[in-house]
Order: structure tokens, then sequence, then C-alpha cells
């Protein structure tokens, strides 16, 4: 499974991210342009020394990322009917979470092999994306164990 961040915009998240898939052994893949650089404060204070712990491929666009051969692209959306509850992970998932402002482009949604929710009983818009990823790998994980 690997962990994909399209055009992240919050250097702490991204350091979050990486640092709990460095923790799980899961590698990452950054879509550029990334709203931060790699030596911020707050990417290094997020990711600690964690950053040699994880693998991380960075590709300059979606179109470069498309080009390689991909096993099934799942996107993490709000904008979807089926619960991750409900979902059947596979070995080999790639997990997209989108901006933390914006999610992804609908060019974006349309490419990918499957669209999951975090439903909100609560009535609440949105989660942090590393707290929303968090409990989505956390769920695969259990699932493939």
């Amino acid at each position: 499974m690997r962990v994909v961040l399209y055009q992240p915009e919050i250097a702490q998240n991204t350091g979050t991210i990486l640092r709990m898939c460095a923790c799980l052994g899961l590698s990452v893949a950054i879509i550029e342009p990334c709203g931060f650089a790699f030596n911020s404060p707050k990417f290094k204070r997020a990711v600690m020394d964690y950053i040699l712990d994880v693998k991380v491929d960075r590709y300059d666009s979606w179109e470069v990322f498309l080009q390689e051969k991909h096993s099934r692209l799942v996107l993490l959306t709000p904008h979807s009917d089926e619960s991750y509850y409900d979902f059947e992970f596979q070995e080999g998932d790639q997990l997209i979470l989108g901006q933390e402002s914006s999610g992804v482009p609908q060019t974006v949604a349309d490419e990918v092999g499957a669209r999951i929710k975090i439903p909100m009983p609560g009535g609440g818009r949105s989660l942090n994306v590393a707290v929303a990823g968090a409990m989505i790998i956390s769920e695969a994980l259990r699932q493939l164990r």
C-alpha cells in the first residue's frame, strides 16, 4: 500500500503523514506542486528524523504520476457514497489524499478506481487530512493483516 498526497499545502500535515508512514512501513508519493519547501522548519518539526525511514517519490504533476503503472487508486473524499467501513481494501492500493483546502480536481477524481468517505454523523464538513488518512490507513491495514 502507498499513500499519495496530491499537491499538499500544509507542511505540518505532510510531515505528520510521512512520519506515520515511516512507522507503519508505507511508502509515499507526492504530486507537485507542494505548498511548502521540504526544508521548512514546520515540516522538519512534524516529520522529525523519520524522513530517513520513509520512501518518498515525488512527481512533477498528476500526468507524470499517471505515466507509471499503478495498482488500484483509491480517493479519500467526502464526495462519495461508499463508506470506508464497507470498502474492501486490496494489497497494493494507493490511497490518495487531496489538498487541505480543496481536495482534488474532477479530472483527478475521474481517473481513480474507487472513492471512499468517512461517514460524519455529527454533521462536520471534513476532518484534518492527516487524521482522515490515519483512520483509513488503520482500517486498510486491519483488513490486510
